[in-house]
């Protein structure tokens, strides 16, 4: 939740930088976004786990849940942006000559016009994304952290929890289910609803 929280700013700004008239901040963003997809995320917790620690000075360390949680960050912004990408190239180009001609700065133009109408488009592939990563968490047990799969797994190897393994995962399969459904509807909702508020507004 906080990664994807922390990790949606960043891919919008990423998103902008990508589609910026500006090469060096273009080029910057599409390096960025291009290396992080080109990787598993295995590889950027195991870098956030491993090597992330020896390049910080002497007497400094990082806690190892705060190191996964910059690594899921980070890996969500690349393909976060991709998808604010697509919602921005949706919006036809009348907008932003609409939004020029009233006199609308760059900035006030992007907030007020094109973004609200980019994410509102860009909602389902969104949620999906949101969804694929919340069910990813599971992936921290490569850097020794434990997620609500993994506890399960370790719970059932306590003799005193003999025999419920049908019931612990099916447990965590109704868990997984009752989330993601959630995302989903919640979704539906904001698809239905009417325009942004600050488009009307405009």
């Amino acid at each position: 939740t906080f990664g994807v929280a922390f990790a949606f700013p960043l891919s919008i700004l990423l998103a902008l930088g990508r589609r910026s008239a500006m090469p060096v901040v273009r080029a910057a963003c599409i390096a960025y976004i291009e290396l992080i997809r080109g990787v598993p995320l295995i590889s950027v917790l195991f870098m956030a786990s491993v090597m992330l620690p020896l390049f910080l000075p002497s007497g400094v360390s990082i806690d190892k849940l705060l190191r996964a949680q910059l690594a899921l960050t980070l890996f969500a912004a690349a393909y976060l942006a991709e998808v604010v990408r697509g919602g921005l190239q949706a919006i036809p180009h009348a907008q932003h000559d609409a939004a020029a001609a009233l006199g609308f700065s760059y900035w006030k133009k992007t907030l007020l016009i094109i973004l609200p109408q980019a994410l509102r488009v860009s909602i389902p592939p969104l949620v999906n994304t949101f969804i694929g990563f919340f069910k990813d968490t599971s992936l921290v047990l490569i850097i020794g952290l434990f997620d609500l799969l993994s506890t399960i797994k370790v719970s059932l190897q306590d003799p005193a929890w003999p025999g419920f393994g049908l019931e612990a995962y099916l447990f965590a399969s109704v868990v997984y289910f009752a989330f993601c459904y959630a995302m989903s509807s919640y979704s539906r909702r904001l698809e239905r609803g009417g325009p942004p508020r600050l488009l009307r507004e405009s």
